[in-house]
């Protein structure tokens, strides 16, 4: 007797063998994927594997299944980066550098109804700020380039406004080198006092324009080159050069933006920094954008009174209104903030500037009253460029829908500040008097309707 002449076990049969033919062509799909998923990859990203596509095999018909940890937070980000993590003894000062926290701040999020993070920048442990990544990027790179020699007598030259000379000064004592940092002689004391601590030779110098040979990074850039003219040893003079060095914007390129899509699992609608050098916003929001495929990410320059940068970006024309004859008061930037703002457009500042979406123009009243709000509400304690940041998140975030999250940076302590900034904050009576309760009405900020 044959199955064909009983229908119903001929039916049966033919069930049991598609639904193991079935399996089998899910198991053979399973193990073609990850090739195929592969090489689309690779067509999108012009050659360049991403992490985590490696052609695998693993079914019944080759290897056992391998299974692997995909959790955000252990470095599985997009792109060839990776976020540093120590097995358990870091060797140096430099292991104190990036991973962050990336903390909320509730009484921004509170006020605005939108979730409102900050990168908390000034626990970097060598020179408290993220200038300590730029730096230690830009060492690096002079020595795979061989142009620094530990132990040969080098000096490190750079002219800053204070942050990044204060890295690089702990940091060349910590690699083998010495530090000369130029400074313009209007920043806080507190500063190049401890550029002295840290032993540097420091020189501040007269505020001129970009244009004079005196400028500060133009006089770091000379004595970089008279060090290394000089016959007396066979040590050079390494002019850092941040406000162009591509290492600058790389450092955030490599580290803080994927550290950032680490932490916020990918779920971030904007990103909000001031702009010195350029190389924070830059090389984040190169990251973010290009390399994390955030497209609807909105990027947000925070730009102090003062500062050509916010026309630069909403109009296309770098220019301030205290630019015009009789009303400049200075010759960098006329405002009390120190670290962000600017008149130029820098090599770091050009390397992001068209994935910059729109500019918010931060006043230094709203810059005072929104640090000592942060002290009262929040107990943050920060200096002038992460009060202007957080100053532009809240006026960011008012923007976006409710339950949008903005990140944001919070770049060095108030203790760097206190000789200009907050001596500045207690003369506006802000430390003793009552002020609203209402953030938006302390800061005359309007509520989008």
């Amino acid at each position: 007797m044959s199955l064909s002449d009983h229908p119903k076990a001929y039916g049966t049969a033919a069930v049991a063998v598609a639904f193991a033919a079935g399996i089998l062509i899910t198991l053979g799909a399973k193990d073609l994927y990850p090739d195929l998923e592969r090489r689309f990859q690779e067509r999108k990203t012009g050659g360049k594997p991403r992490r985590g596509t490696d052609a695998r095999r693993s079914s019944i018909f080759w290897r056992p299944v391998e299974l692997e940890d995909h959790d955000v937070g252990g470095s599985s980000v997009p792109g060839p980066t990776q976020i540093p993590r120590d097995t358990g003894i870091s060797d140096g000062i430099e292991g104190c550098i990036g991973r962050t926290p990336l903390i909320k701040i509730r009484s921004l999020s509170e006020a605005t109804g939108r979730t409102i993070l900050a990168k908390a920048e000034f626990l970097n442990g060598a020179g408290n700020s993220p200038k300590d990544r730029v730096a230690l990027n830009m060492i690096k790179a002079a020595e795979e380039d061989g142009f620094l020699k530990p132990g040969r007598g080098d000096t490190i030259y750079e002219g800053t406004v204070g942050s990044t000379g204060i890295s690089i000064a702990a940091l060349a004592r910590a690699r083998g080198y010495k530090a000369h940092i130029c400074m313009p002689n209007d920043q806080a004391l507190e500063k190049s006092d401890l550029l002295h601590h840290l032993g540097a030779t420091v020189e501040r110098v007269p505020v001129q324009p970009i244009t004079s040979p005196e400028h500060f990074v133009n006089l770091a850039r000379r004595r970089a080159k008279e060090h290394t003219e000089s016959t007396t040893d066979s040590s050079v003079g390494f002019f850092a050069d941040q406000f162009e060095s591509p290492a600058n914007w790389a450092a955030h390129f490599e580290t803080t933006g994927p550290e950032v899509f680490a932490q916020t699992s990918g779920h971030i609608d904007a990103l909000v920094a001031g702009a010195g050098t350029g190389g924070t916003i830059s090389g984040t929001a190169k990251y973010l954008k290009e390399e994390a495929n955030l497209t609807s990410l909105q990027v947000v320059l925070a730009d102090p009174q003062g500062s050509g940068l916010y026309n630069r970006i909403r109009h296309g024309v770098m220019y301030s209104s205290t630019e015009k004859e009789g009303t400049r008061r200075r010759q960098q930037v006329d405002t009390i903030v120190e670290g962000v703002g600017i008149n130029r457009i820098t090599e770091n500042f050009e390397e992001g500037r068209d994935l910059i979406d729109t500019a918010v123009k931060v006043t230094d009243e709203q810059a005072c009253k929104m640090a000592r709000w942060l002290v009262e509400r929040d107990g943050i304690f920060c200096g002038s460029s992460t009060a202007v940041n957080c100053v532009a998140a809240v006026v960011t975030a008012l923007s976006l829908p409710e339950g949008s999250q903005v990140v944001t940076i919070l770049c060095d302590s108030g203790t760097r500040h206190l000789s200009k900034f907050w001596k500045k904050i207690a003369e506006m009576g802000l430390e003793d008097e009552p002020k609203p309760d209402d953030l938006l009405t302390l800061l005359e900020i309007e509520r989008p309707r």
